[in-house]
């Protein structure tokens, strides 16, 4: 596994202090931890870059964090005789928990603080839609939060769950048997709801029952394939 070009290591190696890894030392190093054992060898200004390259790529094939640590810990001691530094120890750990957390969130049902269903869940619950050929018996209710307090404040974020939260609530009420209540962005809510003689009724009771917690409400259709679907999705995050 090499990370940098090779002009770099041929001019870090006219350094005196810069040394080759030895046939015996490659043999020993742990999966993935060549980049960082050449980095170490080369007494190299990238070494914490590498760690951060090799952690981020470890968690993502499902290596836990104490065992790319010990992994760590043996590269350090091949080629260095020593433990690693602080520098190289953060810089795994942190990209490790990124990834991971990265992951958690992408698979995650619903959200710890409103307790809506992420955006990641409602898009599988639509593409089942899709897999049934159910996707025309229902649409998108989309509700645009009213937000209190001062933008990008802390106060801000934790109302703005709170909102969210109740708003949730509200929705499953009204639409009891959606086949999904989430967040798509920072202030936007979606129902999939059914598509039947009761959704504008229904429209109409959660306008009445929101009216000072949210700015907008609409129905949108889901388009005829699930790709589109998950354009649509993609377009009203982003417009959030």
């Amino acid at each position: 596994m090499r990370l940098f070009p090779r002009g770099r290591r041929a001019r870090a190696s006219t350094s005196p202090e810069t040394t080759e890894l030895s046939e015996q030392q490659r043999a020993v190093l742990p999966p993935r931890f060549e980049a960082v054992a050449e980095a170490l060898a080369e007494r190299s200004s990238y070494i914490a870059e590498a760690c951060w390259v090799v952690g981020h790529d470890l968690a993502e094939t499902g290596v836990s964090l104490g065992e790319s640590l010990e992994d760590l810990r043996t590269t350090t001691q091949t080629v260095e005789s020593r433990d690693p530094v602080f520098a190289e120890v953060h810089a795994l750990s942190v990209a490790w928990s990124e990834a991971t957390l990265g992951y958690l969130h992408t698979i995650s049902c619903a959200d710890p603080l409103t307790g809506l269903s992420t955006l990641a869940h409602v898009r599988e619950r639509i593409s089942e839609l899709y897999r049934d050929a159910k996707a025309c018996s229902h649409a998108l209710v989309v509700t645009d939060a009213h937000l209190p307090g001062d933008p990008g404040g802390k106060a801000d974020n934790i109302a703005t769950a709170r909102r969210m939260s109740l708003l949730g609530q509200t929705a499953r009420t009204v639409f009891a048997g959606a086949a999904a209540v989430g967040q798509v962005g920072h202030s936007r809510m979606v129902v999939v709801a059914p598509r039947d003689e009761t959704l504008v009724k229904r429209l109409g009771l959660l306008k009445r029952m929101v009216e000072h917690s949210a700015d907008r409400i609409w129905i949108e259709g889901l388009p005829e394939n699930d790709r589109s679907a998950g354009i649509l999705l993609d377009e009203l995050a982003r417009g959030a």
